[in-house]
């Protein structure tokens, strides 16, 4: 069976968002780990706070980050998830190091002496449309946006030996993480590895020049996105419907070399919808929308994670069989 086919059915269909049972490949993710707090305020917008208020809501302390967030939807998938960043030095250190092993993610964190780890505030309220208005507040100084292009070369040998390595948008905030991410995908392109790469955060285009990212991009093989917030990085007006995401592909290839997969979001609250393209490489372009399986009454914490596991797992599957 060649990649054609074997992308016939969208991944939600298979291997599905629950995870596998014939776990295979090897995931490397590089992101950041921090300790946050969430909670939902139930019947309460912010748009209505006119003065100090106090709630009681669901709240909880998690550890979490990008990369531990997609590290511990991964394991669902993937035959070893290993996590490198750098972490701080303080009395959460044990509590991170504590849950990687309990996700089963191998822990290759490097720890940056008398940091203290990064912390965030996650508060989702109730404004319509369902699931509400998120206000994330992240610690500007966390130890991850120290993560070197030295540190990554002595990691080197954990990237080359992976089937793919898992990169974050967050890290290119920083010049010297943002170095390191370079550093990461360039190995993985000397070696073979896979190179998969987030587009986030969604105002990224706002944040970053498109000089510091298309280049980036030109290194990667999988590219994970709101199809609005690519379009604005592109100069496009951004798409809402799935005519004009379609309109897409021509700008994707003309802006960026070596015909990476496009893992485009949209819809309602852009995660409702995907459209998958890869430009022609001597085959077939690859074209294929699909539901993400997103709407109301689901989760939304965790499910873009979910979605970029069973689609990275679905896509190196199929190239094993190309």
């Amino acid at each position: 069976m060649g990649t054609a086919e074997a992308t016939a059915r969208p991944p939600v269909v298979w291997p599905g968002l629950d995870g596998v049972a014939d776990r295979r490949f090897d995931l490397l993710v590089v992101g950041d780990v921090r300790l946050e707090v969430r909670a939902e305020l139930r019947g309460l917008r912010f748009a209505d706070l006119t003065a100090d208020r106090l709630a009681y809501a669901h709240a909880s302390a998690v550890v979490a980050g990008t990369a531990v967030n997609m590290a511990r939807s991964a394991t669902g998938y993937f035959r070893r998830v290993g996590l490198f960043t750098k972490i701080g030095d303080d009395d959460h250190t044990e509590a991170i190091r504590r849950e990687l092993g309990r996700l089963g993610v191998r822990d290759l964190c490097r720890v940056e002496t008398g940091m203290p780890n990064g912390v965030a505030v996650m508060v989702r309220d109730d404004s319509p449309p369902w699931p509400g208005v998120r206000l994330l507040v992240a610690a500007e100084n966390a130890p991850s946006r120290w993560l070197s292009e030295a540190d990554v070369r002595r990691a080197a040998a954990e990237i080359r030996t992976a089937d793919a390595v898992f990169l974050d948008g967050y890290a290119l905030l920083s010049p010297i993480s943002r170095a390191a991410t370079y550093a990461a995908a360039r190995i993985a392109n000397e070696s073979g590895t896979l190179v998969a790469f987030d587009l986030v955060p969604h105002d990224i285009d706002g944040r970053v020049p498109v000089s510091e990212i298309l280049p980036l991009l030109a290194l990667t093989d999988v590219i994970v996105t709101e199809a609005a917030t690519l379009a604005r990085l592109l100069g496009a007006p951004p798409p809402v419907e799935s005519a004009e995401v379609r309109e897409l592909p021509p700008l994707l290839d003309r802006s960026v070399c070596g015909r990476p997969l496009w893992l485009l979001r949209f819809g309602e609250t852009n995660l409702e919808n995907v459209l998958a393209y890869r430009g022609d490489q001597g085959g077939r372009p690859l074209l294929l929308e699909y539901a993400s399986g997103y709407g109301e009454g689901v989760e939304r914490a965790g499910f873009g994670d979910r979605l970029a596991s069973c689609e990275l797992y679905w896509w190196l599957s199929a190239r094993s069989r190309g």
